[in-house]
């Protein structure tokens, strides 16, 4: 989206240039004739050359500030903040808000290569623990399903979302009753690599969900009014729904030391991201307050250990096959990151998102159910 600032013709400047006349001879010397100008000296000549280069440099960079859609300023933003909020009313109090279901290990002399489960196995374990997915899709809802898709990479890398996992979810939604499922997120790489190499825009298409790719016309600009974000270009495939479920992948990234649930919202974000992680931790915790979903879906079938978050090297990740589900994305996290050795007191956004009231830090406050 391109952005010019208003221009018009500039009229009324010039130069006067006055032309010393010769001095009569009637007048005293050293007496300045009408129109008179003393030329500067080369000294004044580099001040005065120098003073207006600062003045059009700061003047660049604030229209630059003014008119950048991806920008972010702290001081500018105020008010009450926007939030997309996709959570239901909890009034269940016999279900877990935390579950987590693993393949059981295999028996003494079992040497097959497969898992004693399936990755959508897995998921319908820890959805079932939590009430069912009827319990979080009516008949009729649109539901988008936000996996991370960043990445030009194979399932086999762990840097995106497993499509067995996003495939899952998708038909467990369409089973609840779903009139229509989009699974779409705001890729890092060439998107159309992206979806295709990640196995996910296969297993969506396969089962009738709708592929939404980010492409210009698709992002608007919003004012989130967070910390750190305020005016940002937002993708309005993953906002307009009756229902999202949040579907990472559990990992390591070498900024935020750990990835998933409430990281994976950077998805949502048009413009140059990059600049956003400067202030990392901050902004992760402002894009949780706005996107708030009705139920998140965490992938650790295999698991990204070290090198996050593109990773590349087969060796960096492991085999964990576990899925974890839960209706408070700070205790997704805050038990996700003992998957990569973490500790969740050296996770700055999750101390934020506690604070902000988005979850609880301490997932063993909850219910939870191991399955």
């Amino acid at each position: 989206m391109s952005c010019k600032l208003p221009t018009g013709r500039l009229t009324g400047y010039g130069f006067n240039v006055n032309v010393l006349k010769k001095a009569s001879a009637s007048a005293s010397p050293g007496a300045a004739t009408a129109g008179d100008v003393a030329p500067p000296t080369r000294r004044e000549v580099l001040v005065r050359v120098g003073t207006a280069a600062a003045v059009l440099s700061a003047s660049a960079a604030a229209a630059r500030v003014l008119w950048d859609k991806g920008g972010y300023e702290v001081e500018r933003s105020s008010g009450t903040r926007q939030v997309r909020d996709y959570r239901r009313v909890e009034r269940d109090a016999e279900h877990a808000q935390l579950a987590i279901a693993r393949a059981a290990p295999k028996e003494a002399g079992d040497d097959s290569p497969r898992p004693t489960a399936t990755p959508e196995q897995l998921v319908r374990r820890a959805v079932d623990a939590m009430g069912g997915m009827r319990k979080f899709v009516s008949r009729g809802d649109v539901v988008v399903v936000k996996p991370n898709i960043g990445w030009d990479r194979m399932p086999i890398h762990a840097a995106n979302t497993n499509p067995d996992v996003v495939a899952a979810v998708i038909r467990l939604a369409y089973e609840a009753g779903a009139k229509k499922v989009v699974v779409a997120d705001g890729s890092c790489n060439d998107p159309n690599r992206c979806f295709q190499r990640s196995g996910i825009w296969r297993a969506a298409y396969e089962l009738g969900a709708d592929v939404v790719l980010p492409q210009e016309h698709r992002f608007r600009t919003m004012r989130l009014k967070g910390d750190v974000l305020d005016e940002w270009p937002i993708f309005t495939t993953l906002v307009d729904a009756d229902k999202v479920i949040n579907v990472p992948v559990a990992k390591h990234h070498n900024l935020a030391k750990y990835t998933a649930a409430m990281k994976n919202w950077y998805g949502v974000l048009g413009g140059r991201r990059n600049r956003l992680h400067q202030n990392i931790d901050t902004s992760i915790a402002d894009l949780a307050t706005f996107m708030r979903p009705t139920l998140v879906v965490v992938d650790a079938w295999r698991v990204l250990l070290r090198n996050g978050p593109q990773g590349g090297n087969i060796d960096d990740a492991r085999d964990m096959h576990t899925v974890i589900a839960s209706v408070d994305q700070v205790a997704a996290d805050a038990y996700g990151c003992t998957l990569i050795g973490q500790k969740r007191e050296n996770l700055d956004y999750l101390a934020m998102g506690e604070k902000r009231g988005l979850g609880t830090m301490h997932w063993e406050t909850l219910r939870v159910k191991e399955v």
